[in-house]
C-alpha cells in the first residue's frame, strides 16, 4: 500500500516561510521521482516542483522559481519543500507526489496577514 503523508503546512504572514515534509512509503521511494503540487480554490492543481529519484535533477514552476526548493532524503524516505518569501497567491492545498500517480491528502498552506 502506498501512503504519503504531508504535513508542515499551515498558517503563514507574506514574506514567512515554511517548510512541507511528505513521507512515504509502500514502494521504492529511492527509485522513485518526486513533485510537490499545489490547487488553490477554484483553480486547477498545477506542479510545483519535481526531484529525481537521486535528488540530481530538481524543476520549479516559473511562479515559484527562486522562493521554493525541493529536497530529499532517501534514507527517510522523505520529501521536503522549504518555502521562502511567501505570497497571498501561494495559499492552496500543497500535495506530494509520486511517480506521478500516487498522492498524498494534502496539506493546507495559507499566507495571509
Amino acid at each position: 500500500q502506498v501512503q504519503l503523508v504531508e504535513s508542515g503546512g499551515g498558517l503563514v504572514q507574506p514574506g514567512g516561510s515554511l517548510k512541507l515534509s511528505c513521507a512515504a512509503s509502500g514502494f521504492t521511494f529511492s527509485s522513485s521521482a518526486m513533485s510537490w503540487h499545489r490547487q488553490a480554490p477554484g483553480k486547477e492543481r498545477e506542479s510545483v516542483a519535481v526531484i529525481s529519484s537521486g535528488g540530481g535533477s530538481t524543476s520549479y514552476a516559473d511562479s515559484v522559481k527562486g522562493r521554493f526548493t525541493i529536497s530529499r532524503d532517501n534514507g527517510k524516505n522523505t520529501v521536503y519543500l522549504q518555502m521562502n518569501s511567501l505570497k497571498p497567491e501561494d495559499t492552496a492545498v500543497y500535495y506530494c507526489n509520486a511517480r506521478l500517480r500516487y498522492w498524498g491528502q494534502g496539506t493546507q498552506v495559507t499566507v495571509s496577514s
